[in-house]
């Protein structure tokens, strides 16, 4: 594995940015960061894709929990939504619906990696409450990054 230190060196320059000790924002993983904005958490990965020998920048902010029901109608609302979004994405992971970012490190600048953080964040607490009143669910919570 390659080593990620200088992508690591980007992340917490720009955590620190935003007003935060990045020491109190490490996931369970070297290369992980956990923030929160609004009432969504932002997970903020450098990862080594080993079978392309190099590493990416993921910012990844879950909406909401995939309702049971009415998921025809969230997934064309969601296309929709995504036309409308820059340099991110609505996705689903783990059962849920989340706003992702990803690109390679190779060229990341801190200017790039702060716009990416800053939007993802902006986006997920945007439309969390948005779509969680228009497709509400009684599961339980409980998203994991992985």
């Amino acid at each position: 594995m390659s080593d990620g230190t200088q992508y690591y060196a980007v992340v917490e320059e720009c955590i620190q940015k935003l007003g935060i000790d990045p020491a109190t924002t490490k996931g369970q993983k070297e290369g992980q960061w956990n923030l929160t904005k609004g009432s969504v958490k932002v997970y903020i990965d450098v990862m080594y894709i080993e079978r392309e020998k190099r590493h990416y920048f993921q910012v990844l902010a879950p909406v909401m929990q995939l309702p049971a029901s009415n998921r025809d109608n969230l997934a064309l609302e969601l296309l929709t939504l995504n036309h409308q979004l820059y340099g991110a994405a609505f996705t689903l992971f783990n059962e849920h619906v989340c706003i992702k970012a990803i690109r390679e490190c190779d060229g990341l600048d801190a200017n790039e990696a702060f716009a990416t953080i800053t939007r993802v964040g902006n986006y997920g607490d945007h439309y969390d409450d948005i779509l969680k009143q228009k497709y509400p669910n009684n599961r339980p919570i409980g998203f994991h990054a992985g």
